[in-house]
């Protein structure tokens, strides 16, 4: 098999429209198809093992959709690029799609010309995106392989600090959903609790932990693998480790700053993503996130205070010689009935806001009250495609700080 062949996985739940669309490629000199799958479930499983460049997805399948199935492959695969085939011509299935990360949309039946064409457009970025990810790929820490070596993020993890100045806007509940969203085996990530004194990340997660970032702090001149994997938790449910906080209020003053901005070194080396959760007030613990960071979710919500307070920190940021690129602002919370609208506090801010989440307290309060992350649940709700899109937007943020780091 030549280097630039296009390698294509076909997923559809008829036998007969596989081999149709096997058909119509196999005169293609460039293009091998490498499998077919006749659900999402199986597409998921075939994607890992062959690797494909592109897949052809069909949106609706008797075990998972093709949107869900979709999203699911982006994650294990980044550069994996989905045409999505469907007789279905529903604007809004499109746009679910390319939210969920799919490249092209096509009707059912393509005519050879339209899906060879769509092949080859996706064939050529998945290539480029492979190329992009070898040349960062390097060993993890203490040589051979680790999480990292994947090249997904190359050396070192990112440290993404979510904050407000505003109490109440929702941060923590953010926090934990983006954690169970970015991880997957190919990018595994953490969640460190940042609000030493009253943080609440193992309660919404429903976790009770016997160690705590008080078990690590006093090491943290010579922390190691062995350490951290006896003091974080695992969440259950989606494998995302979890550095709880301080079982009282008190405590929090045994922890240093300098303890955890060394923690946080540490953990990137572990992990593809080390998410912390923060308190609105900026104590020297998060202002050393803050050193850190390689990203900042900096989040507001429609009620005048939350913007003021908002507007205040984003000049603290400028004050900070925080790049302004590093800051991705979210509205969470958006309703469409107030007339605050994310362009109107975008222009006032001179700083766009990146995402709307919606207002889904049917959603959020039972999630939070049972400590089961709603992204964990169904993922085709308003909400859950918002914090999917947001994802998208700190993979890709992270990608272009990466480039013109390296470029500079």
């Amino acid at each position: 098999m030549a280097n630039d062949n296009i390698l294509v996985l076909i997923v559809d739940d008829i036998a007969e429209t596989r081999e149709n669309i096997r058909k119509l490629l196999q005169f293609e000199s460039d293009v091998e198809v490498v499998g077919a799958a006749r659900s999402g479930k199986e597409a998921i499983q075939l994607a890992r093992e062959t690797k494909p460049d592109v897949v052809l997805m069909d949106i609706n399948m008797p075990d998972m959709d093709g949107i869900a199935a979709t999203e699911n492959i982006k994650q294990i695969l980044p550069y994996v690029q989905i045409v999505i085939l469907s007789v279905q011509s529903d604007p809004n299935y499109m746009r679910r799609a390319m939210m969920a990360g799919a490249r092209d949309f096509l009707a059912k039946p393509p005519t050879v010309d339209e899906l060879t064409a769509a092949v080859r457009r996706a064939g050529k970025m998945a290539h480029s995106e492979r190329e992009k990810l070898s040349a960062v790929a390097v060993a993890s820490p203490g040589g051979g392989t680790g999480p990292l070596s994947g090249g997904v993020l190359g050396q070192w993890g990112k440290v993404i600090v979510v904050y407000s100045p505003k109490g109440g806007v929702g941060a923590t509940t953010l926090a934990t959903n983006l954690a169970v969203t970015l991880h997957n085996p190919d990018t595994p990530t953490a969640i460190v609790d940042g609000n030493l004194q009253f943080g609440d990340v193992a309660v919404f997660l429903n976790e009770q932990p016997r160690n705590t970032i008080l078990d690590l702090a006093p090491r943290a001149d010579e922390i190691d693998n062995e350490v951290v994997n006896e003091v974080l938790l695992t969440h259950t449910a989606s494998g995302v480790k979890v550095l709880a906080a301080p079982p009282r209020p008190e405590h929090a003053d045994n922890i240093s700053p300098d303890q955890f901005r060394k923690i946080l070194q540490y953990l990137r080396r572990m992990f593809s993503y080390v998410i912390v959760d923060t308190s609105s007030t900026l104590t020297d613990v998060i202002i050393s996130a803050l050193d850190e960071m390689d990203l900042m979710v900096l989040i507001t919500t429609q009620d005048i205070p939350a913007i003021k307070s908002a507007r205040i920190f984003l000049d603290l940021v400028d004050i900070m010689s925080i790049e302004r690129q590093r800051v991705i602002l979210v509205m969470n919370k958006f309703d469409r009935r107030i007339n605050i609208t994310p362009e109107r506090v975008g222009e006032n801010f001179k700083h766009t806001v990146s995402t709307a989440i919606p207002t889904a307290p049917s959603i959020v309060i039972p999630s939070v009250n049972r400590g089961v992350p709603f992204m964990l649940k169904d993922k085709s709700r308003p909400v859950a495609q918002r914090v999917l899109a947001l994802a998208g937007e700190i993979r890709q943020r992270l990608s272009e700080l990466e480039k013109a780091q390296a470029e500079f």
